[in-house]
């Protein structure tokens, strides 16, 4: 099966966050069409465990959706960055607990249909308290991973990602 090909990208909007390119694109029967993408920086997510089995989550208000929820800590990496002290950066800012010694979780394409980002997920079950939550973060609680499918189910959990890495956490052989 032969692959979609891009023949050309302009910049429609650039900004520190991301970028949104208008790209020329060969179908493999020849047609071509044009395609708007994203271009986003890394995005890097940190569960972080307790000796109870429980993840840290905090609960934020998203403007867009216009919805509130329980997500991972969360934030941008810069492309040159190592991913791992990014996800404890922002883990840390967000929550006030650093995750000691992140190992990647999974990667997954949130909107593959429309940007080429992907998500990193980090798994920590050493966080440290250092200090107190950031200004993004309203509230936070410890959560039992057990219960990440019912959170999902009754519209607490939102966040794609976020459900992604709980469910593999909490179906996990040694969970």
């Amino acid at each position: 099966m032969a692959d979609w090909r891009i023949t050309g990208e302009e910049s429609k909007l650039r900004t520190p966050w991301f970028e949104v390119l208008l790209a020329g694109v060969e179908l493999p029967d020849g047609r071509n069409l044009d395609h708007y993408l994203f271009r986003l920086p890394p995005v890097v997510l940190t569960a972080m465990a307790d000796e109870r089995d429980r993840v840290l989550l905090v609960w934020r208000y998203r403007f867009i959706s216009g919805n509130w929820g329980w997500e991972l800590p969360s934030g941008l990496a810069d492309p040159a960055e190592d991913l791992a002290e990014a996800a404890a950066r922002e883990a840390l800012k967000e929550t006030g607990w650093e995750p000691l010694s992140p190992v990647p979780l999974i990667k997954l394409h949130a909107l593959p249909g429309l940007t080429d980002s992907i998500q990193h997920l980090f798994w920590s079950q050493r966080p440290v308290q250092r200090g107190k939550p950031g200004w993004e973060t309203t509230r936070m609680d410890w959560h039992p991973l057990a219960d990440a499918a019912e959170l999902i189910a009754s519209g607490q959990i939102r966040d794609v990602s976020t459900a992604a890495a709980l469910l593999h956490l909490a179906t996990r052989p040694t969970a």
